[in-house]
């Protein structure tokens, strides 16, 4: 969604406060004077309820603050940057907040966690925020910021095109058509910068799989879609099965496709790898003579956001130790059944927008909570119900492979005896495991050590 239209020069300010309430309220100030039927009282009483109960603080000196309200208009965004810093409890004491984004959105605007998930995407580029921060003045920093509201990535890359890739490129695009491949899926974290985009043959349709979604405007009509899966190493085609799996939920990618596949090692700014894959036979293990890999009730965005959570800790680890946890994703009024508490449900009370997996605020508190013994039980449409749930799903007759361990065997039990998905994070590999009615499927490799 473009939020560029939502964006107005008057309402970016260079900010006199050195608190979040003093930056609100002039914020409001600039807000009001165009939309003067708003409450400014609520609002800002709103807005502080927020900062007080979950914090808005993004990280990179960013803020974003967030409200509902009964408007005529579905968003209103107020942006405010403050040279001196603003304090915030939600940041460290060494990085001081210079930029806050106040979003304002009508009460019943549907689409407002994803909203809010593609601000704190676009919000956690490093270059972006830099070149917010250091603008030389207003106008500049709202050129930058309209640019990337719209899509539009102010990032300047440097890496040239050479020969070779170029010759990769077009053989892919060959290969895609005479293997009969639908799809040509292009793994774009092989450049650090811009990448030239051949014209792809008519009948393929292309999907670019990044971790920055802002790279699919670098290749403007060049890509179908684009799916954004973190890279978990430095391997070859390391999002290959996750990006696949994400394809299938959202429907861009079937179980009759066959995918032809080009990257290279990410970071290397080489593309050297052509693969073609049968998207049937990739996962004819877990969908045993079945078509519905994804549970009824499941909504494709949350099982992709578990997925991304799940990758993350099995990179970053928690606090620099690796971490192990358990995601039951669906089905879950039977999955509560057939669980218990280990410890005082920590999501208990809070409003479901507030802990829906979808809201970017939660990133890092589903990460902190991740060290506890149990599981995070999440409905279909994304809101957690528990973490630390003791799982005790029977299941005497499946067999595992050797060395995993009771995370794996619950996980395996639960996707048997409910309609669900069960994700695995191994605090030894680090590896990402998905099950499916007991069977399971890595969607990472295991981590190597020296």
């Amino acid at each position: 969604m473009r939020l560029d239209r939502y964006i107005s020069r008057n309402r970016v300010v260079d900010l006199a406060s050195t608190d979040m309430e003093s930056a609100l309220e002039e914020l409001l100030t600039l807000t009001l004077d165009r939309f003067p039927d708003l409450d400014r009282g609520a609002l800002l009483k709103g807005l502080m309820r927020r900062e007080n109960t979950m914090t808005t603080y993004l990280g990179l000196g960013v803020a974003l603050p967030h409200v509902r309200a009964r408007m005529g208009r579905r968003y209103i965004i107020a942006v405010g940057r403050s040279h001196r810093g603003i304090r915030h409890d939600g940041a460290m004491e060494d990085e001081p907040v210079k930029l806050v984004i106040m979003l304002i959105a009508e009460e019943k605007a549907r689409d407002y966690l994803q909203v809010l998930a593609s601000l704190a995407r676009l919000l956690k580029e490093q270059d972006f925020v830099d070149g917010l921060a250091e603008a030389p003045d207003l106008a500049t920093l709202y050129e930058r910021l309209f640019a990337g509201l719209g899509g539009i990535s102010t990032k300047r890359v440097a890496a040239k095109q050479g020969r070779l890739n170029r010759l990769v490129l077009d053989e892919a695009g060959k290969i895609a058509r005479d293997s009969a491949s639908r799809i040509l899926m292009v793994f774009g974290d092989t450049f650090t910068g811009r990448f030239e985009t051949p014209k792809w043959p008519a009948p393929v349709r292309s999907i670019l799989v990044t971790r920055n979604l802002a790279e699919a405007e670098e290749h403007p009509g060049r890509y179908h879609d684009t799916i954004q899966v973190r890279s978990f190493s430095n391997q070859r085609l390391a999002q290959l099965r996750s990006a696949v799996l994400v394809g299938l939920t959202r429907g861009i990618l079937n179980f009759a496709d066959r995918v032809c596949c080009v990257g290279g090692l990410a970071g290397s700014n080489q593309f050297d790898s052509i693969v073609v894959v049968d998207v049937e036979k990739e996962f004819q293990t877990l969908l045993s003579g079945r078509s519905d890999l994804m549970p009824e009730d499941v909504k494709p965005e949350v099982l992709e956001r578990v997925i991304g959570v799940a990758t993350e800790l099995a990179v970053e680890g928690r606090e620099g130790r690796p971490v192990g946890c358990l995601f039951v994703v669906g089905d879950a009024d039977h999955v509560a059944k057939m669980t218990k508490p280990l410890v005082l449900n920590p999501f208990y009370g809070y409003k479901e927008e507030d802990r829906n997996i979808l809201n970017p605020f939660m990133d890092e508190t589903i990460k902190e909570f991740s060290s506890l013994d149990g599981a995070f039980v999440i409905r279909g449409d994304g809101v957690v119900e528990a973490a630390g749930a003791l799982v005790q799903a029977t299941d005497y007759d499946h067999a595992l492979p050797g060395g995993l361990g009771s995370r794996h065997a619950a996980a395996a039990a639960v996707s048997l005896a409910a309609d669900c998905i069960s994700l695995v994070v191994s605090s030894s590999t680090g590896q990402v495991t998905l099950f499916r009615r007991g069977v399971m499927m890595p969607l990472t490799e295991k981590r190597v050590t020296a």
